[in-house]
């Protein structure tokens, strides 16, 4: 009996879920476990630089301004996004526990689809800031303050909370009566509705809704504000971009669509803390102060 053979088939309603899917990974990949050891170091630095900057923010008063409100939601954002990915791909590729229950793949769709959209727009209001400071410097503080930032992050996590949860439960009304194999690294949106065998019409628009709202929309808005948001760009949504594109236009391996996704979903997380905040003389001087007050209490 096969492998596909083997999963057992779970009945709702009408609608035919299986049990369990099969994360396949790489497919035909050499040494592809070299690859997630170096994601594992990743999400150690990752946890250790933004953890970092939460204490610095949460500690130091004088960061306690609606700039580093941004940054401070970028950071948390950061770091639940990567550990609601990173800990279970390791964990199903080097020890091998590829299997995973339908329920438990739609938690693990949602959390990272929704995290990596709220690091899109939160870079996206970083970008909003930027821009008054250029274009409305003596207006800045009466436009940018805690409140309409505080605002502005609340409004941004319920709506893609909306649509990133209607996305995911879209998958709910599918049925699933062949391949359970999904072809990439977690249970992604696309690699998971592709394998139903009833109408996914409803599915693909609302896969093309996350694409403009989530990758599109906030590149155009991004790009052009300030030279340090190039890097960002570059890293995560260029890939992104072009995975899509080309998955729409023609095939894309399996095998560079992981790569594509993982260093997306990865890479800005571990650079966010070092180009946002870790390297601004802002951020240094009032921790050299910090460390000074420390330095001094202990002393006396």
């Amino acid at each position: 009996m096969g492998l596909e053979q083997k999963l057992i088939i779970g009945f709702n309603a009408t609608f035919v879920h299986p049990g369990r899917f099969y994360l396949g990974g790489f497919s035909d990949m050499a040494h592809d476990n070299y690859y997630y050891v170096f994601l594992c170091f990743v999400y150690i630095f990752t946890v250790v630089g933004n953890v970092l900057l939460i204490l610095i923010i949460f500690l130091i008063k004088t960061l306690h301004t609606p700039k580093y409100m941004i940054v401070f939601s970028l950071a948390l954002t950061d770091l639940c996004g990567s550990t609601a990915l990173i800990p279970k791909l390791l964990d199903t590729f080097l020890f091998d526990r590829r299997y995973i229950l339908y329920e438990a793949c739609l938690s693990y769709m949602f959390f990272v689809l929704f995290f990596a959209s709220i690091q899109s727009w939160t870079l996206v209001i970083m970008a909003y800031v930027r821009f008054i400071a250029i274009w409305f410097p003596l207006r800045y503080h009466s436009i940018v303050t805690k409140t309409s930032i505080a605002a502005m992050l609340t409004f941004e996590w319920l709506l893609i909370t909306t649509i990133v949860a209607s996305t995911v439960g879209l998958i709910d009304r599918l049925s699933f009566c062949g391949s359970f194999v999904v072809k990439s690294f977690f249970c992604d949106h696309g690699p998971v509705f592709y394998l139903a065998w009833n109408d996914t019409s409803l599915n693909r628009i609302m896969a093309y809704v996350a694409l403009v709202s989530f990758i599109c929309i906030p590149l155009i808005l991004i790009a052009f504000t300030y030279e340090r948001n190039v890097i960002l760009v570059a890293i995560f949504f260029l890939p992104l971009v072009g995975t899509n594109i080309a998955a729409v236009a023609s095939y894309v391996h399996p095998n560079a669509r992981i790569i594509n996704s993982t260093l997306t979903y990865t890479i800005p997380a571990l650079l966010n803390p070092i180009i946002y905040a870790l390297k601004t003389e802002e951020v240094m001087n009032a921790v050299k102060k910090l460390w000074k007050k420390k330095t001094f209490i202990n002393t006396a």
